[in-house]
């Protein structure tokens, strides 16, 4: 619902003063800088990324000017105050709200023709409006220069030039913030139509205006009712039959660029040099034949440097693990504390957290590496090399985004998807998005890998990516197929309509330092964060019930409590290679967090270190007295990749869905569908070697 048509959307004022709280909003195009800017005046660290769709929903800060409170809301980027997806129906819901007092336009200084349509839909809501051109240091960086007192001019709104990443013309930002209260852009008409536009908008003011003579703007609620907007004609339920003969949004929209471009002709200087770079480098990034291979060989690269480099640091980490196990355990011997205790605190807590820990360097690699893509700018373009297989699939390439986030976090992930518009398409990709190996997958794939594939653990560890990719696709593609087959008349208008990608690619640019830092620490801290909760406290869990059995403390753990629970699920998981109490026990522990599972087997196998020299040797030999190899460790591998999310990830689902009935579908779709794949590829691997 848009804001009710008796809510007063004029500016509040407290007896002629500025209020002191100013209510702000921070809006514009995706990737135009909003959330940099945000966390520049805010300090708070709001995920940074450069690609559409990463604010999803509102996130508030503030802070103080000249003893002034300035309340700042960051919107999710929007391309037109047309609502279609979630995103912008909620920048919408906001700005049409009483609750903001000045909107501020983020735009792309160095993508101006692109950004000003927006802009010319704020203005005529006639709410007080400040345009921040962003990324004005990219803009001088291209040789280009921006007229903004013609600006100024053309568009009768303050307009001032800024840089959220260098953090030049904050002040200035704000200090035109506070002198825009008082302006009044309703009774200006920036943007004229032609005469047949301006006679039918003329009218329905006219009708508007009769039905609430109290309403704010009747000219932008004019304009909606031409181009047949649904929520705005369910808020004004008036009879305009006889104005309004057809959608004139087409119109509207070509006309309102006919301005754009008078403007850009007026403003823009040095128009030709921009996008060369760009576009030299997408002609081979977005080739149609070698666009996917280059983005298959970059990611491949990643994770090289993600084992290479990543597995020369943990040895540091590996030693100070091994010294605090051996002066924790010497120090509880002198104060003669119990064994319990002893056993609780070396061979629960510090193995089980520990473990995790030393897979810190590989998971910071991982990041850095994804937040230079992002940052860069090249992550956008997968989405735009993706579109012509999604479609195929049933999908747009806009629906790629979430698959991308989710190999950092499930969580993330799920909530993207309020970037598509249509309900299907989002439990599609739902469903789907969880078969990409989030980074809590990782430390497994290491670990597995990394005893039984030697040099080729890379490879390994990538394949898990590249099969959570093409099964998720060969999924969509089914679910489509099924979907056509219940209900072709209405999937065949449809299935044009999912062929349309429509994403901004930004311009290719330096990746910001401190971006990046706050990228990565925000994922790494999030990371120990969980090492500290989610595993720890599943550390502690397990450790009792291996430690306790019917008769009390156990020394040998295949008597407890722990072990039972595993043996209930050896039949179940032996045809997949993974019949041993011990990994099952693992799987389930692995339910809370996905970590959990290495963690789990460090404990259950009695290393202390499972990632040191020493301790992989030690699990090998483990796993080799049972039975299990190289092909039980690649099918364990598999399902992890598939099988159910993590406890915070269904519950996100869940939320997002708001369908207990949908979530159990993918809680019961992802463990069926992992023990299925896990089984296939152990008992058909197993036929030739």
């Amino acid at each position: 619902m848009i804001a009710d048509k008796k809510d007063n959307i004029a500016p509040k004022r407290e007896n002629g003063q500025l209020k002191e709280e100013l209510q702000i909003g921070f809006i514009g195009n995706p990737n135009s800088g909003k959330t940099t800017l945000f966390n520049a005046y805010t300090g708070a660290r709001l995920k940074v990324a450069n690609w559409p769709g990463v604010t999803v929903e509102k996130k508030q800060g503030a802070f103080k000017y000249h003893k002034h409170i300035y309340k700042l809301v960051d919107l999710p980027g929007i391309y037109s105050l047309t609502s279609y997806s979630i995103e912008e129906k909620v920048s919408r819901q906001y700005i049409l709200s009483d609750d903001v007092d000045v909107i501020v336009d983020v735009a792309d200084a160095s993508n101006l023709e692109k950004n000003l349509y927006l802009a010319l839909q704020l203005i005529e809501i006639g709410k007080p409006l400040v345009l921040a051109l962003n990324m004005m240091d990219v803009v001088e960086e291209r040789g280009m220069e921006i007229d903004t007192h013609r600006l100024h001019e053309m568009l009768a709104i303050p307009v001032i030039p800024v840089s959220a990443r260098k953090k030049t013309g904050l002040d200035i930002l704000m200090h035109a913030v506070s002198h825009s209260t008082d302006m009044d852009l309703k009774h200006k008409r920036i943007m004229v139509y032609s005469d047949p536009i301006e006679d039918k908008i003329e009218k329905l003011v006219q009708r508007l205006v009769a039905y609430d003579p109290a309403i704010y703007n009747p000219r932008f609620f004019a304009i909606k009712l031409l181009e047949q907007d649904k929520e705005i004609m369910e808020t004004y339920p008036i009879d305009v039959s006889d104005i309004v003969d057809r959608s004139y949004e087409t119109d509207i929209i070509n006309e309102k660029y006919d301005f754009i471009e008078e403007i850009v002709e007026e403003t823009l200087i040095n128009k030709q040099e921009k996008e060369i770079f760009t576009d030299k480098v997408d002609s081979v990034l977005t080739h149609r034949i070698w666009g996917l291979p280059i983005f298959f060989a970059i990611m491949g690269l990643v994770f090289f440097l993600t084992f290479a480099l990543g597995n020369g640091i943990t040895g540091i980490l590996e030693q100070w693990l091994e010294g605090l196990g051996s002066w924790t355990e010497t120090v509880l011997k002198d104060l003669r504390v119990g064994p319990v205790i002893t056993s609780l605190l070396v061979d629960g807590i510090i193995a089980g957290v520990g473990t995790i820990v030393t897979f810190l360097p590989n998971i910071t690699i991982l990041f850095l590496a994804l937040a230079f893509l992002e940052d860069s700018g090249y992550m956008a373009r997968i989405s735009y090399v993706m579109n012509g297989l999604m479609s195929k699939v049933g999908l747009s390439g806009k629906a790629f985004i979430p698959m991308l986030l989710g190999f950092g976090c499930t969580v993330p992930a799920i909530m993207a998807t309020r970037t598509l518009e249509n309900q299907r398409d989002r439990i599609k990709t739902i469903l789907i998005t969880p078969f990409m190996s989030c980074s809590a997958k990782i430390p497994i794939y290491i670990l597995l890998s990394g005893l039984f594939f030697g040099k080729f653990a890379p490879l390994a560890a990538l394949s898990m990516y590249v099969i959570g990719l093409v099964t998720g696709l060969l999924t969509a593609y089914l679910v489509n197929k099924i979907e056509k087959g219940m209900d072709k008349k209405k999937d065949k208008g449809r299935g044009q309509e999912l062929n349309q990608l429509l994403i901004e690619l930004p311009e290719y640019k330096t990746p910001n330092a401190h971006s990046i830092f706050i990228y990565v620490w925000e994922n790494v801290k999030a990371y120990l964060t969980k090492a500290g909760t989610t595993i720890f406290l599943a550390s502690v869990v397990l450790w009792f019930i291996l430690r306790f059995g019917t008769g009390g403390f156990v020394e040998d753990m295949s008597q407890s409590f722990g072990a039972s629970i595993g043996r209930i699920l050896v039949p179940v998981l032996g045809p997949a290679g993974l019949g041993f109490w011990q990994i099952g026990l693992s799987l389930i522990a692995g339910l809370a967090a996905k970590e959990v599972v290495v963690s789990s087997m460090g404990i259950l196998f009695g290393i202390a270190n499972v990632e040191s020299a020493l301790g992989l040797s030690a699990m090998q030999q483990s796993l080799a007295a049972i039975g299990f190899g190289a092909l039980n460790a690649y099918s364990m591998m598999i399902f992890v990749l598939f099988y159910t999310p993590c406890v915070a990830a269904l519950a996100v689902i869940g939320q997002e869905l708001k369908s207990i009935k949908w979530t159990a579908l993918v809680f019961a779709f992802q463990l069926v569908f992992a023990w299925l794949a896990s089984i296939l590829v152990y008992q058909i691997v197993g036929l030739f070697i």
